[in-house]
């Protein structure tokens, strides 16, 4: 469409409608490949001055700084290097411009509402000097012309790391809040939990404290009893933090009361599959009846072929041992090393509950497992 068609349709438009500059230009910027609405429709108003208030916006470019402010209030505590818009407008608006571009036959035109996020990203981007970013931007604005408010979120973060736990009775995972089942309500303050007596806790509560944010999904690799120690490198893990303040954590370590985190870093996503790994334990044994060095020997046999392990849904794995040491303590207890591959169930393997062959069955006596610490966990 050149200017010559488009003037007199302007014309047309304005005789009928009073339209401010941008909603004008908008109807037509595309065609003339023009990246001013604004500029536009001054041109094609000319001469023709209004007082009216705009049929299709009543008026709301006029007032985009007050939806500005609102932006930088809300952004005012995240650090991002990126960002987009999105809008909320009274329905009433859509259907006048829908109104208009329908009866003049106006096709191919961005809607009003992609107009209203344009010129809030270019005022923003002024101001800040932040990148708009359709794609993947850092924080996301939801500006809601309606209700005059804004919401703000921004892009989850991922962290990799380790954690020692050198203190038994202290669980791994996080009980959920009870309210919301750890989706994040007021109750929790938006967190999914409402204690902090585990490691899944504390590791959360320093990076909500380091970082922001609302929830924390953590990846493991592998689990622990409450009882257990975790001890040499550590226990690797994954946590999303979602809705995070900050995109940058000084802290690679940090001393909590009851774990020590190592190796934080930020990464660009939690592992898609389950890792595999091998682990290194340490496992206290007492047995029902007296056992002899014999016996124990027949454990160095355990390392020739798979371990089948059976869960209650049905499901069959199997897991290698890798290496098995053991140390005889008395007639009726001995601790075992040994080094296997990620899922096998200590306890279980010790009783040969579900898990065959177990130690229990190899030694043909019936042994316990009083508790087991991991001396190392190595990602494969």
């Amino acid at each position: 469409m050149t200017n010559q068609k488009i003037v007199p349709i302007a014309n047309q438009i304005l005789k009928k409608y009073d339209l401010c500059d941008n909603c004008l230009g908008r109807l037509f910027s595309k065609q003339l490949h023009l990246s001013s609405n604004k500029l536009l429709g001054k041109k094609l108003k000319k001469n023709s001055k209004s007082t009216q208030r705009c049929y299709i916006c009543k008026n709301l470019f006029d007032n985009l700084n007050y939806f500005l402010n609102m932006m930088l209030d809300s952004a005012s505590s995240y650090s991002y290097f990126s960002f987009s818009v999105g809008a909320i407008i009274k329905p009433s608006i859509i259907d006048r411009d829908d109104t208009i571009r329908s009866k003049f036959k106006l096709k191919g035109i961005d809607g009003i509402k992609t107009d209203i996020t344009k010129e809030l990203g270019k005022l923003f981007s002024r101001k800040t000097k932040k990148t708009f970013d359709y794609l993947d931007p850092e924080i996301v604005f939801t500006v809601n012309l309606k209700e005059e408010s804004c919401d703000i979120r921004s892009k989850s973060l991922t962290l990799s790391g380790r954690y020692v736990k050198s203190v038994r009775g202290f669980p791994q995972k996080q009980k959920s809040c009870t309210n919301c089942s750890g989706k994040g309500c007021r109750i929790c303050d938006f967190h999914g939990i409402t204690e902090y007596d585990s490691v899944e806790g504390e590791i959360s509560q320093f990076l909500f404290e380091k970082l922001g944010g609302t929830t924390a999904k953590f990846t493991w690799i592998g689990g622990e009893d409450k009882s257990s120690l975790i001890l040499g490198t550590g226990r690797p893990f994954f946590v999303k933090i979602q809705n995070p303040h900050k995109r940058n954590l000084r802290a690679k370590s940090a001393n909590l009361e009851h774990v020590e985190v190592r190796n934080l870093k930020i990464v660009s996503d939690s592992p898609k599959k389950p890792l595999k790994f091998n682990s290194l334990v340490e496992a206290k044994i007492s047995a029902s009846s007296k056992i002899d060095s014999n016996l124990l020997r027949k454990l160095k046999t355990l390392t020739e072929n798979p371990i089948v392990v059976y869960e209650k849904s049905g499901k069959r794995s199997e897991k290698r041992i890798l290496s098995i040491k053991y140390k005889k303590h008395d007639d009726v207890s001995f601790t075992l090393f040994f080094k296997f591959e990620g899922g096998l169930p200590v306890k279980r393997f010790v009783t040969g509950d579900d898990v065959s062959p177990g130690i229990s069955q190899i030694i043909g006596v019936s042994c316990k497992c009083l508790e087991f610490d991991f001396h190392d966990v190595e990602v494969k």
